[in-house]
C-alpha cells in the first residue's frame, strides 16, 4: 500500500503521454484525463475486490469502483466462474437467450415501477430510448431535466448537464443543435415551485420529467424531504410521466433503488452499471401499458444488436444473485457511514469547511460549509482544495473520483481496516489544505 508522498508513477506518465497522440485527450471519457484536479491519471493495470493496482505497480483503495458497478468488489470470483462458463458457449448471440429472461425477471421483481423491460448498452443508450418512449407515449416533446443530473451524452440531455460536463467547466456542447434542445427545459433540482412553473407556462407540452433521484452527477445531493413525492403529484396532475434515472443509484441505495428507498414508483426506469456486473448494459422499463408502446409490440423504434448480450446478462445476474444475500445492505451502510462521517468529522478538526453525507454504498463530500441542494450550491465548492485533496489522497494510496462533482462508491470488499487507512490518510492531507 502507498504510505508516503514520493508516488512513482513514470510508466503512468509514459503510457498517458503515448495516449493524448492517439486518443482526443488521452482518454475514452473526459473525467477520466484529470482535467479538474491537475496532473496525469494514474494508468491501471488490474484490479480485485475493493483495490487497484497501476502499471507502475502502486496499490490503492479504490472509491470509483468502475464508476459504480462493482458493489460486490473488483472481479468477484464468482462473477468471474460464470463468466468463464458464459464465454465456452460464445460472447454474443444477437438472438434471444434465456439469460434474459432470467435477468428480466430479476430486474422486474425488485424495481417497483418495472412490469416489463427492454435492455440495451449503456445508460446513456437507456436514456436515450426512455425519452423517445416517453413522447411517444404522450403525444408531447417537451422535457424538464435538472440541472447537474447527467442522463448520458445524447443531445436532449446536454443542457446543464453534470458529470464530464461539470468537469471541464462547459455549460452545453458544441454540435448540440439548438432546434434539438429547444424541447429540454430545466430547473433547479429540489425546486418544486419551478417545476410547477414549467408546467403552467407549457401546458399540455411536457411529455415527463426525468431526474437522478439521488444527484451522483454533481457531487452525491439527496432529495429533500418531500421533493420526489412532490414530482410524483405533479407529473400525474399535469398528464405527464416521471421518469427515475437509476443508472447510478439502481441497485446501490438499495435493492430496489431509490423508489423503494424512498417508497415513490416512477412510470419509467432507467439501469445500468451494477446489473453488467462489470460489463457494457443498460435498460429501461416501467408500467407495462408504456413499455407496450416499444417494437416489435408497438410502433416505437429502438434495436441494438449487442443488447441482452450473453456475458453482461451473465455478469449481472451473478450480482444480483450475490446482492440478495442476508445482511449485504446493513454491511455496506456500516461501512460507507464510517467512511463518510469520519471525512466530515476529518474536516471540522482540521478547520475545513465541507459538508456532505451517504446513502447505503454511495457517498460524497463538497469543500463547502453547505448545505448543497442543488447543483448552484455544489458549484460553490472550493475546487481548488478539492483537487489538493485529491492528489493527496492518491499519493498515499487512495483512488477517489478525480472530480468534485461526482459520487463516491464503496462496496462489500471494503473492510473496516480500509476506511481506517482511508481517514488516517485523509487526517494527514486535510491538516496540510
Amino acid at each position: 500500500m502507498v504510505s508516503t508522498t514520493n508516488l512513482k508513477t513514470t510508466k503512468s506518465e509514459e503510457i498517458f503521454d503515448a495516449a493524448q497522440k492517439l486518443m482526443p485527450g488521452g482518454v475514452s471519457s473526459p473525467v477520466r484525463a484529470f482535467k479538474s484536479v491537475g496532473g496525469q491519471p494514474i494508468v491501471f493495470d488490474r484490479v480485485k475486490g475493493a483495490y487497484i493496482w497501476d502499471v507502475d505497480g502502486n496499490q490503492y483503495i479504490d472509491y470509483v469502483g468502475t464508476w459504480g458497478p462493482a458493489i460486490c468488489g473488483h472481479a468477484h470470483p464468482e462473477v468471474i466462474s460464470a463468466l468463464h462458463d458464459a464465454l465456452e458457449k460464445g460472447t454474443s448471440f444477437g438472438a434471444p437467450s434465456v439469460l434474459e429472461n432470467v435477468m428480466a425477471e430479476m430486474v422486474i421483481d425488485a424495481v417497483p415501477s418495472i412490469e416489463m423491460v427492454r435492455f440495451v448498452n449503456s445508460g446513456t443508450e437507456a436514456c436515450m430510448a426512455v425519452l423517445r418512449l416517453m413522447r411517444a407515449f404522450t403525444g408531447r416533446d417537451k422535457l424538464i431535466k435538472f440541472e447537474g443530473c447527467y442522463h448520458g451524452h445524447a443531445d436532449m440531455f446536454l443542457v446543464k448537464a453534470g458529470s464530464g460536463v461539470a468537469t471541464l467547466g462547459l455549460p452545453d456542447s458544441p454540435g448540440v443543435p439548438k432546434s434539438v434542445t429547444s424541447n429540454t427545459l430545466t430547473a433547479p433540482f429540489n425546486d418544486l415551485e419551478a417545476v410547477k412553473a414549467l408546467f403552467a407556462e407549457n401546458p399540455d407540452q411536457i411529455a415527463g420529467v426525468i431526474l437522478e433521484p439521488v444527484v451522483g452527477n454533481a457531487g452525491f445531493i439527496p432529495p429533500d424531504a418531500g421533493f420526489l413525492e412532490g414530482l410524483r403529484l405533479i407529473t400525474q396532475e399535469n398528464g405527464a410521466l416521471l421518469v427515475f434515472d437509476e443508472v447510478m443509484t439502481g441497485f446501490r441505495i438499495a435493492y430496489g433503488g431509490a423508489q423503494e428507498k424512498f417508497g415513490i414508483t416512477p412510470d419509467l426506469t432507467t439501469l445500468g452499471k451494477i446489473i453488467g456486473g462489470g460489463l457494457p448494459v443498460g435498460a429501461y422499463g416501467g408500467r407495462r401499458d408504456i413499455m407496450s408502446m416499444v417494437a416489435p409490440a408497438g410502433p416505437m423504434y429502438q434495436a441494438g444488436t449487442l443488447s441482452g448480450n450473453p456475458l453482461a446478462m451473465t455478469a449481472g445476474i451473478k450480482t444480483l444473485e450475490l446482492l440478495q444475500k442476508p445482511g449485504t445492505y446493513e454491511q455496506l451502510d456500516k461501512i460507507t457511514k464510517k467512511l463518510a462521517n469520519g471525512l466530515l468529522q476529518i474536516a471540522r478538526e482540521t478547520g475545513n469547511a465541507a459538508c456532505g453525507g451517504y446513502i447505503s454504498a454511495m457517498f460524497g463530500m463538497f469543500f463547502t460549509a453547505g448545505p448543497v441542494h442543488n447543483y448552484e450550491d455544489a458549484k460553490k465548492s472550493d475546487l481548488s482544495k478539492f483537487s489538493r485533496f485529491h492528489r493527496g489522497m492518491l499519493e498515499r494510496g487512495i483512488y477517489l473520483a478525480p472530480s468534485q462533482f461526482e459520487a463516491g462508491f464503496t462496496s462489500l470488499a471494503h473492510t473496516d481496516s480500509d476506511i481506517d487507512r482511508t481517514l488516517s490518510a485523509a487526517r494527514d492531507v486535510m491538516s496540510s489544505l
